[in-house]
Protein backbone atom coordinates (compact mmCIF):
# COMPACT_ATOMS: atom_id res chain seq x y z
CA UNK A 1 0.00 0.00 0.00
CA UNK A 2 1.17 3.58 -0.75
CA UNK A 3 1.53 6.27 1.95
CA UNK A 4 -1.40 7.74 4.46
CA UNK A 5 -3.69 10.08 2.77
CA UNK A 6 -5.17 12.34 5.95
CA UNK A 7 -8.20 13.97 4.52
CA UNK A 8 -9.95 16.87 6.99
CA UNK A 9 -13.45 17.06 6.37
CA UNK A 10 -14.53 18.16 2.91
CA UNK A 11 -11.06 17.49 1.46
CA UNK A 12 -11.10 15.71 -1.82
CA UNK A 13 -8.86 12.70 -3.02
CA UNK A 14 -9.19 11.20 -6.56
CA UNK A 15 -8.91 7.13 -6.31
CA UNK A 16 -7.12 7.06 -9.18
CA UNK A 17 -6.93 7.50 -13.02
CA UNK A 18 -10.78 6.46 -14.24
CA UNK A 19 -11.66 6.18 -10.69
CA UNK A 20 -14.12 7.95 -8.40
CA UNK A 21 -13.01 11.03 -5.69
CA UNK A 22 -14.02 10.30 -2.36
CA UNK A 23 -14.82 13.33 0.34
CA UNK A 24 -14.64 12.80 3.78
CA UNK A 25 -17.83 13.65 5.67
CA UNK A 26 -17.19 13.22 9.22
CA UNK A 27 -18.54 11.34 11.57
CA UNK A 28 -22.62 11.41 12.03
CA UNK A 29 -22.50 10.02 15.15
CA UNK A 30 -19.44 8.16 17.87
CA UNK A 31 -19.38 4.93 15.82
CA UNK A 32 -19.87 5.91 12.44
CA UNK A 33 -18.21 7.88 9.59
CA UNK A 34 -19.45 9.01 6.53
CA UNK A 35 -17.36 9.32 2.91
CA UNK A 36 -18.71 10.92 0.26
CA UNK A 37 -18.24 9.06 -3.28
CA UNK A 38 -18.29 11.52 -6.31
CA UNK A 39 -18.59 11.03 -10.13
CA UNK A 40 -18.43 13.27 -12.55
CA UNK A 41 -19.56 13.46 -16.42
CA UNK A 42 -18.66 16.27 -18.63
CA UNK A 43 -20.91 17.61 -20.80
CA UNK A 44 -20.22 19.94 -24.34
CA UNK A 45 -21.93 23.25 -22.81
CA UNK A 46 -20.12 22.26 -18.93
CA UNK A 47 -19.98 19.30 -16.51
CA UNK A 48 -22.12 17.99 -13.93
CA UNK A 49 -22.10 15.24 -11.40
CA UNK A 50 -23.29 13.20 -8.69
CA UNK A 51 -22.63 11.62 -5.88
CA UNK A 52 -23.06 10.24 -2.68
CA UNK A 53 -22.72 9.31 1.16
CA UNK A 54 -21.71 5.52 2.34
CA UNK A 55 -22.02 5.37 5.79
CA UNK A 56 -19.09 2.98 8.18
CA UNK A 57 -19.15 1.47 11.25
CA UNK A 58 -16.12 2.87 12.66
CA UNK A 59 -14.36 -0.27 13.59
CA UNK A 60 -14.73 -0.95 9.99
CA UNK A 61 -10.80 -0.83 8.37
CA UNK A 62 -11.07 -2.25 4.78
CA UNK A 63 -13.42 -0.41 2.67
CA UNK A 64 -13.79 -0.57 -1.11
CA UNK A 65 -15.25 2.69 -3.19
CA UNK A 66 -15.09 2.01 -7.09
CA UNK A 67 -13.38 -1.32 -7.30
CA UNK A 68 -10.26 0.39 -5.28
CA UNK A 69 -9.41 -1.48 -1.78
CA UNK A 70 -8.81 1.47 0.97
CA UNK A 71 -7.59 0.33 4.75
CA UNK A 72 -8.72 3.04 7.47
CA UNK A 73 -5.99 3.84 9.63
CA UNK A 74 -7.55 5.95 11.96
CA UNK A 75 -11.00 8.13 12.02
CA UNK A 76 -11.53 11.41 14.32
CA UNK A 77 -14.86 13.60 13.37
CA UNK A 78 -11.92 16.39 11.91
CA UNK A 79 -9.86 13.73 9.68
CA UNK A 80 -9.68 10.43 8.37
CA UNK A 81 -6.07 8.79 7.47
CA UNK A 82 -6.61 5.78 4.56
CA UNK A 83 -4.60 3.94 2.56
CA UNK A 84 -4.95 3.30 -0.87
CA UNK A 85 -4.72 -0.64 -2.05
Amino acid sequence: MDKPIVLSVGDVFHLRRGKDRVIYAGMPSDNIYSIVQRKWDFMPLGCWGFAWNLFFPKKQQEITIDGVNIFVENVTPEAITLRIG
